[in-house]
């Protein structure tokens, strides 16, 4: 199998795992596109149409296999619904841009597309940990049901035309690469902290509970399903697959300030606080998979490790100034 692979994204920090990651697989492509132009819808979906014509072009011409991978995407926990609603309605854009290029292409088209989602906004509010995805989906915020819409978005858009799809539920995912100017993981606010003056805010619980998966990890497992996906669909199916993408292993904050004390040889820089969007999250959101389990059967970067490498990242950037 030798797939062409186009990732939505590629700057951030999965979309560059996944990109690093196809790089230096064996037989797989990446498709050398420009970013999409986000500000302006109808030069969006001309690009997207464009760059959908080039892929199945090159795949034809290669007689390769085909995936998207999405690993875009602005909204956080704290985003407001018209900044919700504004960036769902830009993916319903692409779905339906995607799926109508695919739909009238000519001759056979083996692709799959890849969504980024999240397992703690999907999760948050579900009960009797630990969940898996045989689980009920129940957001507690509007960015948890923003996941949950996307994922049935992307099925409803692309069946149609015949594209197999896979919705990976990610745990909390961090490593190199975090833009500093947009901190979401805590392991990156802390990590940044220990070298400023500035400390790290954290709103909840130090006994709430999280599952954290190395970026590579994460990366690697993305295109090991996007390879089960498309081996599927050679067989003339077209499947739909949600998995947790999780390390197993959930960590208290104290743990993990704790590994910062022993990785640092200092005190976390971090301070406690409230806020009212402590609300919409999950005390215990313990995590696991019951699906292609086999997938999960890997040796993954020990937490303690990917503090680290996430340490000397930051501290590297910070003294180049970028």
């Amino acid at each position: 199998m030798t797939p062409l692979v186009w990732v939505i994204g590629s700057r951030g920090l999965l979309g560059s795992a996944i990109v690093s990651a196809v790089e230096d697989r064996p037989g797989w492509a990446l498709l050398d596109v420009p970013s999409l132009p986000w500000t302006d819808n109808a030069h969006m979906v001309a690009a997207v149409n464009r760059a959908t014509y080039q892929l199945l072009d090159q795949s034809r011409t290669s007689q390769s296999r085909w995936a998207i991978v999405w690993a875009a995407g602005a909204v956080v926990t704290s985003s407001s619904a018209e900044q919700i609603e504004r960036e769902l309605e830009q993916f319903r854009l692409i779905l339906s841009t995607i799926a109508s290029t695919v739909a009238s292409a000519v001759g056979p088209q083996s692709g799959a597309f890849f969504y980024a989602s999240s397992a703690g906004g999907i999760y948050a509010g579900s009960p009797e940990p630990p969940f898996s995805e045989l689980t009920e989906p129940h957001p507690l915020s509007g960015y948890g049901q923003f996941k949950l819409d996307a994922e049935e978005a992307m099925i409803g858009a692309l069946s149609p035309a015949h594209i197999s799809t896979l919705a990976g539920r990610i745990s909390n995912i961090y490593g190199p690469g975090q833009r500093l100017t947009k901190m979401q993981g805590l392991i990156s606010h802390i990590a940044k902290a220990q070298f400023g003056t500035q400390p790290a805010s954290i709103f909840v619980p130090l006994e709430t509970s999280r599952d954290y998966i190395y970026v590579r990890d994460c990366a690697e497992l993305i295109l090991d399903g996007l390879e089960r996906t498309l081996l599927l669909s050679d067989a003339g199916e077209t499947v739909h697959t949600m998995k947790n993408l999780v390390s197993g292993q959930s960590v208290t904050i104290s743990t993990l300030l704790g590994l910062f004390r022993s990785i640092s040889k200092n005190h976390p820089h971090v301070m406690l606080g409230y806020s009212a969007a402590g609300a919409l999250q999950a005390v215990d959101l313990r995590l696991k998979s019951v699906v292609w389990t086999d997938l999960d059967q890997r040796n993954l970067t020990p937490l303690p490790v990917g503090i680290r490498n996430t340490m000397q990242d930051i501290i590297l950037r910070l003294q180049i100034g970028s």
